[in-house]
């Protein structure tokens, strides 16, 4: 097996000023279930075998000032209109929209309860991205 080919998200890792909160939010946009606490994480489970849980912790210092990562989260061609209503209304705060800066992608940027970014992107079937 090439190197990197068994590679998978597993989860990603949350830090917090209100861990059950937040993920309860999280759990209810992805379809998971907050599954428990222990030891200070909260952990929602993956929705999907081959999707990714999540894990939050109580944040322990100010908040960063800048993000420097965030999701980037795929729904149906046609669905995101639908999906950023429904994100906000569990909490999600509308942030933008970029529909025209590239033939493959539509987002919209949104921020979760605590403010941190996520993108929900449709590709319509018809294009892909260019191959170098």
């Amino acid at each position: 097996m090439p190197a990197g080919t068994s590679i998978s998200l597993g989860s990603v890792n949350v830090e917090a000023a209100s861990p059950r909160a937040l993920a309860s939010f999280w759990a209810d946009l992805l379809g998971g279930t907050v599954v428990g606490e222990q030891g200070g994480l909260v952990f929602v489970s993956a929705r999907e075998p081959d999707g990714f849980g999540m894990f939050f912790r109580r944040r322990t210092g100010p908040r960063p000032e800048r993000q420097t990562q965030h999701l980037d989260l795929t729904v149906p061609w046609g669905c995101r209109e639908e999906e950023v209503a429904r994100a906000v209304t569990l909490g999600a705060t509308h942030r933008w929209d970029v529909l025209d800066e590239l033939p493959w992608a539509q987002w919209t940027t949104l921020a979760d309860p605590e403010g941190n970014l996520f993108c929900l992107a449709e590709h319509p079937p018809s294009r892909l991205p260019p191959t170098n």
